[in-house]
């Protein structure tokens, strides 16, 4: 196996719609990625649009430009829009919440974004353990995978669920490219990685098969009672404040600190 290192990183600009993948991203003053979850949907009661809430997500095909925060966004009938990020909010709000059927706003938070928990940073998983995932059903490929869990951080030359021994109230930490990671908590999931992320059409008892392989793999060396259920998979980490306004780079070595 080769060194543990950074294999990717992929952040998601607008909550719940599609992610970029990126060379390189700074760890904003909030611990998060640099223009993950920058921007949320939020409807007229305050609630957010994303895939728990409805399968429309899967419908938009969107892309996002960091050079020149221009945010594409295809329907379904072949429609192309363009919005020039932050300066559109209005304009775009305005096609999401006719796509959506809803009275929406897009909010901006560019210091921390919209993670589902306050003190939450960069999400975690292993290349090995996507691979793994993606072994326990018969149609579904590595790259399906890592879009269903929409991770941040991959990190390869690991061992599969590598990410589980930093769960506990004896865990270790990690660093990458010399920017500590802290375990907040493992990551119970929802009803997204049920669903193709191109259809929005869900995979035939998808949760039954994981929770039974998951109980099945779950490594000797992870603490169990850091885990609430087998439904749960990848890390939801955090950077402290000293390594914040640091740089993440594809490449970077991963060390474990014990």
């Amino acid at each position: 196996m080769t060194h543990p290192r950074l294999a990717g990183l992929r952040v998601y600009p607008v909550k719940g719609l599609n992610g970029i993948e990126v060379d390189a991203a700074a760890v904003r003053e909030g611990g998060t990625l640099a223009f993950d979850r920058e921007y949320a949907l939020f409807d007229a009661t305050d609630e957010v649009v994303n895939g728990k809430r409805t399968p429309r997500v899967h419908d938009l095909a969107t892309d996002f430009d960091p050079a020149t925060g221009t945010y594409s966004v295809e329907t379904p009938a072949g429609e192309r829009h363009a919005f020039d990020l932050p300066a559109d909010r209005e304009r775009a709000a305005a096609f999401f919440g006719e796509f959506f059927e809803l009275d929406l706003r897009l909010a901006r938070d560019g210091t921390q974004g919209f993670p589902d928990r306050p003190s939450a940073g960069p999400s975690v998983v292993s290349t090995a353990t996507l691979r793994e995932v993606a072994s326990w059903f018969d149609d579904l490929s590595v790259e399906s995978v890592r879009r269903r869990l929409r991770t941040n951080v991959e990190v390869a030359g690991v061992p599969a669920f590598w990410e589980d021994r930093f769960a506990g109230a004896d865990a270790p930490t990690f660093s990458i490219g010399g920017v500590q990671f802290e375990c907040v908590t493992p990551c119970g999931r929802c009803v997204v990685p049920e669903r193709d992320p191109d259809t929005g059409e869900p995979t035939p008892e998808f949760r039954e098969r994981f929770v039974e392989r998951r109980r099945e793999t779950f490594p000797a060396w992870a603490d169990a009672d850091a885990f609430d259920h087998h439904y749960t998979l990848t890390l939801i980490a955090r950077i402290p404040e000293a390594d914040r306004g640091t740089r993440l780079t594809v490449g970077d070595d991963v060390a474990v600190q014990s």
